[in-house]
């Protein structure tokens, strides 16, 4: 008798062990966004029948992201792109796929026919010839009617609009009319709907305090931010005590709206991969090991989800960016170090870390 009751408190155990690390049931507050960007997933899955794996099990990794506590879904949006990627018609796609999963949609607006970043800010072909009136018509009817296709959760006006968009008209030397433009396509989603939340979102941490001041009299909900040690310093103390100074001056949730991190220098295809070196990390607290990659989106979570400070969650760029296009690909992924799959395409530790709370 005893034997057998020692025996069932074992696999009682056993049991309420797996159930705690697969997190099969986590279910965290609908407030807090916890994200990922998966916009490069239709393409690696679709173009190339490219699966993912936990355990060496076949998975579906939406549901899989689902169960692990992910609510909401990134996803950038191109006007005119050279392929079907990233556009209108891919995304909307994708969205209403998503959404039968039960994903809240992040519409990331770039307002380019291909990347904007601080560096990069070009305007869209089809409107490169618009005067700044027509400019503003442009932009006020096409992001309106794409809402109206997508209807997402959150709109982001603009990717890392640090230097301004749609350059030269919406540059940021031009700031009275960069912040019309952007005033424009904020009063786009409200019209539509102004249940949606409205982002703008800003490359790093460091200068952003001054940059948020010119847009005090703009309708918009959320401040985003992008968090990568080799661009925006090695110091989470001090994007901590921003993200707080942002929330006590302008009143606005901080979301850290793009962060990664490696699990390994190496590489998994010939294509340059954009963090590999030891110069970029933040050591020795967080190696470029599958610990170091939890813990550091442990320490981004604990600072991203303090919502007593304003903060209102995190989003990980570039989660689904395995070596896709094989090993020998010279255009594959710059990203498949910092991905939550590891080379052979198995979950890497990390995603447990979008679990912020669980039904036991």
């Amino acid at each position: 008798m005893l034997r057998k009751l020692i025996l069932a408190v074992l696999i009682t155990l056993i049991v309420c062990q797996c159930k705690k690390n697969n997190n099969s049931n986590c279910t965290n507050p609908s407030d807090v966004i916890i994200g990922v960007d998966l916009s490069t997933y239709p393409e690696i899955v679709g173009d190339n029948g490219i699966y993912f794996n936990n355990q060496n099990e076949e998975i579906n990794v939406l549901q899989f992201l689902k169960d692990k506590g992910v609510n909401t879904v990134r996803l950038k949006l191109w006007h005119s792109p050279d392929n079907e990627h990233a556009s209108l018609t891919e995304v909307t796609t994708f969205s209403n796929e998503l959404k039968e999963y039960g994903f809240k949609i992040w519409l990331d607006f770039h307002y380019s026919d291909s990347w904007a970043d601080p560096a990069n800010q070009i305007i869209p072909q089809e409107w490169s010839t618009c005067d700044y009136e027509t400019l503003s018509d442009s932009i006020y009817n096409y992001t309106y009617n794409v809402i109206s296709l997508i209807n997402p959760d959150l709109v982001q006006i603009g990717n890392e609009i640090n230097n301004g968009f749609l350059h030269p008209i919406g540059h940021y030397n031009e700031m009275e009319q960069f912040k019309s433009l952007i005033d424009t396509a904020c009063k786009a989603v409200r019209n539509y709907n102004n249940q949606i939340e409205i982002m703008l979102h800003y490359a790093g941490h460091e200068g952003s305090i001054h940059f948020f001041n010119h847009f005090q009299f703009i309708d918009y909900d959320l401040i985003g931010l992008s968090y990568y040690p080799k661009w925006h310093g090695k110091s989470l103390d001090s994007l901590d005590i921003t993200m707080n100074s942002l929330y006590d001056m302008y009143n606005k949730n901080i979301v850290v709206a793009e962060t990664a991190y490696p699990f390994t220098l190496g590489w998994n295809d010939y294509t340059h991969n954009v963090i590999g070196s030891e110069e970029q990390l933040i050591l020795p607290d967080f190696p470029a090991t599958a610990q170091g990659q939890y813990d550091f989106m442990e320490e981004i979570k604990r600072i991203s989800i303090n919502q007593h400070n304003g903060n209102n969650g995190f989003c990980y760029w570039g989660g689904e960016m395995i070596a896709w296009k094989g090993y020998q690909a010279l255009d594959g992924s710059s990203w498949e170090n910092l991905a939550l799959f590891d080379f052979q395409s198995k979950a890497l530790p990390v995603i447990d870390v979008f679990c912020i709370s669980q039904d036991d």
